[in-house]
């Protein structure tokens, strides 16, 4: 067995506002009004958690290279039970980051040491600062502007390209899967996703692309909005004329309009078709950027009703 000795990392002095465990008691103080300033990372993790022990100390030597841009905060589960409930934390190792209050990204698992720093890099962005130069991170950068401006093909192929130098580049490897959706070659898309190296496989950029996989299959199937939304107008009970409703919307690029109804479908029955709405909104929110405003004010408003 391998002694992860967390005391030799740096002195207790150097973290002691830079890498802090929290409690239920000062959550509120260390992660959200913190993270008004500077980007919190917390680390949701168990003493008995083999996978906890190796990516713990990886993402406090990325915090501590980021050199002030963003802080993090350990939080053991076992002993903060409360906040780990209303975080809807249903597996550790667990990581979210935190700014202006709100949750802007995050990720599930073990992490390679590579995806941890892009992580981190991501966070520190987020909150304002400058990252380390990366020329492959820049030409990705580059090349989802490209796929942005509608140029699919040419982004696919420039994905691949980048994928060539580091075919463990998980940014890229999600775009080129997203380049493809854009394209509309679903079963490209859905074959990439499913010979993706495992060591990126669960990574957030790959996630959110079967997000998007999943939610361009339901486009294929979408009714029409208008029709729906009479349906709906006429009887505001109709649980699955609303929930077809929110994939049409979704189909026609008004995400905002879709998580509307999905809102109010969970409102008015939140255990319908085993939790559907919830669970249609959570592959929403995977599909898009985790900052955005789509994204932060669904999360908003749906814990406002789950804590209710």
């Amino acid at each position: 067995m391998i002694d992860l000795n967390l005391s030799t990392a740096a002195p207790a002095s150097a973290d002691a506002d830079l890498i802090k465990d929290t409690t239920e008691a000062t959550f509120m103080a260390d992660v959200v009004e913190a993270s008004q300033t500077v980007p919190v990372i917390v680390d949701f993790w168990a003493p008995w958690c083999g996978p906890c022990k190796t990516l713990g100390p990886m993402l406090e030597d990325a915090v501590r290279a980021a050199n002030g841009a963003v802080k993090m905060v350990k939080v053991d589960v076992d002993q903060a039970q409360a906040i780990a409930g209303q975080l809807q934390i249903q597996s550790i190792p667990t990581v979210y980051a935190f700014y202006k209050g709100q949750p802007i990204d995050g990720f599930q698992g073990a992490q390679p040491q590579s995806e941890i720093k892009a992580f981190v890099d991501r966070v520190v962005i987020a909150g304002g600062g400058e990252a380390p130069g990366d020329t492959l991170a820049d030409a990705v950068a580059a090349t989802e502007e490209m796929l942005t401006e509608g140029a699919a093909a040419d982004a696919a192929q420039t994905f691949a390209a980048i994928l060539e130098e580091d075919p463990m580049n998980a940014p890229a490897y999600g775009g080129m899967v997203r380049a493809y959706i854009a394209m509309g070659e679903l079963e490209q898309a859905e074959a990439l996703l499913n010979g993706a190296p495992i060591e990126i496989s669960k990574s957030p950029e790959l996630e959110a692309a079967h997000a998007q996989l999943q939610l361009a299959h339901q486009a294929a199937n979408a009714g029409p909005v208008a029709e729906l939304t009479d349906t709906v107008e006429a009887n505001p009970d109709d649980h699955q004329a609303r929930f077809d409703l929110a994939q049409a919307l979704y189909a026609h690029n008004d995400a905002e309009g879709a998580v509307d109804h999905l809102l109010e479908l969970f409102r008015r029955d939140r255990e319908w078709n085993e939790g559907a709405a919830k669970t249609q909104m959570f592959t929403i929110f995977e599909a898009l950027k985790p900052n955005d405003p789509v994204v932060l004010n669904g999360r908003r408003k749906l814990s406002s009703m789950i804590f209710a």
